[in-house]
């Protein structure tokens, strides 16, 4: 864990600007996708998808780049009253996402323009762990230590980085995974050698690596299974669904869990020892929400938040990544907890 007060570290092969074309572009804002998407036997719907993309880029410009006020009120049991957020890590570009906690007590950061996974020990220290990725947005291991990143440049993927490196599934109905617009977010890996992932809709690739689309009407974004992996969460808008998930995978019973407040839209999700679901929102901060759907409060966040995830000394700091649209700046942020995030996986 990061003391209160530690200098934030500054990763120093940070790139600002994305190329037009290949690793640290997005599909969507690639000059090339128009080649690839040719070859499609279903064309893709109009654009849409979610996902930060372009949106962090000049559309986004002329947004405060000074961190707001907040105050943490308590929420009992999850986070005591007067906690303040520490920057650990920053970045230029968009160099912060999707990140998990590891086992010593750090994080791993995919990094959308460097395309590459980082490694943040627990003393702060970054270097690169996986390099050569194609534009990484997320990461998720299962709890066999099964390690898997979403690709979201042309040709998207979600590949897998450990135990072995390859690719684990890129194709949908036959067709390249640019095929299904948008851009690919966010995924949450099953300990049946599976992964769901959201990519405009919900996704769950079996463990052999074939695709299927699960659910209807989903405005997805962020993902997380529970516990006992018998139920899946996912952002849908300004609410979570949540979903039953079936002996092969597949899920069923499609309901709304909760509903998030202050007219926010969910985003990056994790959960806790006690099957709580943190969803960072555009509100900005951390939604909190009881395993019985109920909304328990809101932890405020100094910047924009994507991405959430446990780690710290016995699992009891909550780390975010917050963004600077003006700047095209990453933040990696703590905070410590009552609460202490689920040990039986990586987030």
């Amino acid at each position: 864990m990061i003391a209160a007060g530690a200098a934030a570290v500054v990763y120093a092969a940070d790139t600002v600007t994305p190329p037009a074309s290949g690793p640290g572009a997005q599909a969507p804002a690639d000059s090339k996708e128009a080649d690839v998407l040719k070859t499609c036997k279903v064309p893709p719907p109009a654009r849409g998808g979610g996902g930060r993309g372009p949106a962090r880029g000049p559309a986004s410009a002329g947004a405060s780049a000074a961190p707001k006020d907040y105050t943490v009120t308590e929420i009992p049991g999850v986070i005591a009253a007067g906690q303040k957020w520490t920057v650990v890590f920053e970045a230029t570009g968009n160099n912060a996402d999707g990140i998990i906690g590891t086992k010593d007590g750090g994080l791993l950061i995919a990094q959308n323009t460097n395309s590459d996974v980082i490694k943040l020990d627990k003393n702060g220290k970054a270097t690169v762990a996986y390099p050569g990725l194609n534009t990484s947005g997320a990461v998720s291991m299962n709890a066999k230590g099964e390690l898997f990143v979403n690709n979201r440049g042309l040709n998207a993927s979600i590949e897998e980085l450990a135990p072995k490196r390859k690719v684990f599934a890129n194709k949908y109905n036959d067709d390249s995974f640019d095929c299904i617009g948008g851009v690919l977010n966010d995924l949450t890996a099953a300990k049946n050698g599976g992964v769901y992932f959201t990519f405009g809709g919900l996704f769950y690739a079996d463990p052999t690596g074939k695709v299927t689309k699960q659910g209807e009407n989903l405005r997805t974004n962020g993902i997380i299974l529970s516990r006992d992996e018998k139920t899946l969460y996912v952002t849908n808008g300004n609410t979570v669904a949540a979903l039953d998930v079936q002996p092969d995978g597949s899920l069923t019973n499609q309901r709304e869990f909760a509903k998030l407040e202050g007219g926010g839209n969910g985003d990056g999700t994790t959960i806790d020892s006690e099957g709580r679901l943190y969803v960072t929102t555009s509100a900005p901060g951390v939604q909190v929400i009881a395993a019985d759907g109920k909304y328990l409060g809101m932890i405020p966040t100094p910047r924009d938040v994507i991405s959430a995830a446990f780690s710290g000394k016995d699992k009891k700091t909550l780390y975010v990544v917050g963004w600077d649209a003006a700047n095209l700046h990453d933040y990696v942020m703590s905070i410590p907890m009552l609460s202490q995030g689920f040990k039986g996986r990586a987030k």
